[in-house]
C-alpha cells in the first residue's frame, strides 16, 4: 500500500485541517471491524465512527462516505484497497456532515486519490475555512464523552475548491440510485443517503445505533437506536423532524456514524419509537442547545 502522505499535487497548499486537529485516543470493541451490509453496501469503524463504501467489489466504480478519525487516513486506504484491489480510488467523497470524526482524513485522502467531495451547502462553510462550528455542549446532560467533548477538533477545514455542493435535485454524483435527503439538526446541513429501491439507508449522526454520551455502551457497542450524540447536536427540534423523515421511510437497513448497521423488524421498531417519543428518548433535559 502506498502511504497518503504520497498524494497527487495540486493546490495542495490550501488543504489543511484547523490547528486543534490531532489524534483522539478514543476506540471500541468494533474498530477496526467491517461488515457487507449488501453486496454493495460495506460498513466498516474507524475507533468509534462508521466509514461507508457504496458499490460492489466486482466492478471497482465506488463512492466513500465520511472519512473517519484524524489520523485514520493509511487505514482507510487499506480498508477501500482490500475491499476493491490494489491502487482503488473512490469516484468521490460524500459527507453527511464535518464534525471532526467524519472528516478525520479527509485532507490526506483527497491528496492521495484526486477526488471531488461533495457535502450539503450548508456545510461548506465548515469545509472551506469560513466558520467553526457552535462549541460542544460539555454541560448537556450525558456522560462522561459530554464533558470531554470541548476537547475534540472543532475548527473549520479547508478542502478549497475540492469540496462541491451536492446537486439542488437530491441526487447523488456518481450513486444514481441514491438520493440525498437534508436532515438537519445534529448540524445545519447534514444529510443522509436513501435508495428507494431497496429501502437501504445511510444516515450518518441524523440517528445512531449506541447511545453515544454512554462510555460504556460506545466502548461495547451496545446496540440502541437514539437520537444525534447530545454534545454535538445544535438544533434539537430540526433533529426531530429530521428523524420522522428517516423513519417515515420505513428503510430496510441502515447504516448511522456510530454503532452496527441494523436492519428489519429491530430497525423498523427501534426507530419508529424514537421517532414517536423522540423529547422523551433522544432531547436532553438540559443542556445549552435544548430550549
Amino acid at each position: 500500500m502506498h502511504s497518503c502522505k504520497e498524494g497527487v499535487p495540486r493546490a495542495e497548499e490550501q488543504l489543511h485541517y484547523g490547528e486543534d486537529y490531532r489524534f483522539i485516543p478514543a476506540t471500541s470493541a468494533a474498530s477496526g471491524l467491517g461488515v457487507s451490509v449488501l453486496p454493495d453496501l460495506y460498513c466498516h469503524t474507524i475507533q468509534i465512527v462508521n466509514i461507508c463504501l457504496v458499490g460492489r467489489p466486482d466492478d471497482r466504480a465506488f463512492v466513500l462516505v465520511d472519512a473517519g478519525m484524524p489520523g485514520s487516513a493509511d487505514d482507510i486506504v487499506s480498508v477501500v484497497e482490500d475491499r476493491f484491489g490494489s491502487g482503488s480510488r473512490p469516484q468521490a467523497i460524500v459527507l453527511t456532515h464535518g464534525h471532526f470524526d467524519h472528516v478525520g482524513a479527509i485532507v490526506e485522502l483527497v491528496k492521495h486519490w484526486n477526488v471531488p467531495v461533495y457535502a450539503h451547502p450548508a456545510e461548506l462553510p465548515y469545509l472551506t475555512g469560513k466558520a467553526s462550528y457552535p462549541e460542544p455542549d460539555a454541560s448537556v446532560e450525558g456522560g462522561f464523552i459530554a464533558k470531554i467533548s470541548p476537547f475534540f477538533p472543532n475548527e473549520p477545514i479547508q478542502l478549497g475548491d475540492r469540496v462541491h455542493p451536492l446537486p439542488e435535485d437530491g441526487t447523488v454524483p456518481h450513486l444514481p440510485e441514491f438520493r440525498w435527503i437534508h436532515t438537519p439538526g445534529h448540524t445545519p446541513g447534514h444529510i443522509s443517503l436513501f435508495r428507494p429501491r431497496d429501502a437501504a439507508l445511510i444516515a450518518g449522526d441524523a440517528f445512531v445505533t449506541v447511545r453515544q454520551d454512554s462510555l460504556y455502551k460506545v466502548l461495547t457497542q451496545q446496540i440502541e437506536i437514539s437520537g444525534p450524540p447530545r454534545y454535538y447536536t445544535i438544533d434539537w427540534r430540526a433533529a426531530r423532524e429530521s428523524v420522522r423523515k428517516l423513519a417515515a421511510l420505513f428503510p430496510s437497513v441502515a447504516i448511522t456514524g456510530h454503532g452496527a448497521p441494523v436492519a428489519g423488524k429491530e430497525l423498523r421498531e427501534g426507530l419508529t419509537k424514537l421517532a414517536r417519543n423522540f423529547d422523551r428518548i433522544a432531547t436532553p433535559d438540559y443542556g445549552k442547545y435544548v430550549h
